[in-house]
């Protein structure tokens, strides 16, 4: 998991728990694809982009500006509402 592309330096998260803001969600193909930002720590403000399958058919637009937490495991995101 790296920070999205307009981000620099892009460097890997370590796992843990991380409280975020969802900036951006939409449909591509068969996933959401979230553009998260950090709100807390060291990393606070960075953006991130992950990309979660999922099946719904709810409007992604109405997670934006939600709080979540942004899960690590083994380098695998997760995101939590």
């Amino acid at each position: 998991m790296t920070p999205a592309e307009r981000d620099e330096p892009s460097t890997p998260l370590p796992d843990g728990d991380y409280d975020a803001f969802i900036v951006w969600a939409e449909r591509r193909d068969d996933a959401l694809v979230f553009e998260l930002t950090l709100t807390t720590g060291a990393d606070k403000g960075a953006l991130f982009s992950v990309a979660a399958a999922i099946e719904t058919d709810a409007d992604p637009i109405v997670l934006v500006g939600l709080p979540c937490t942004l899960s690590v495991r083994d380098s695998r995101p997760r995101v939590r509402l």
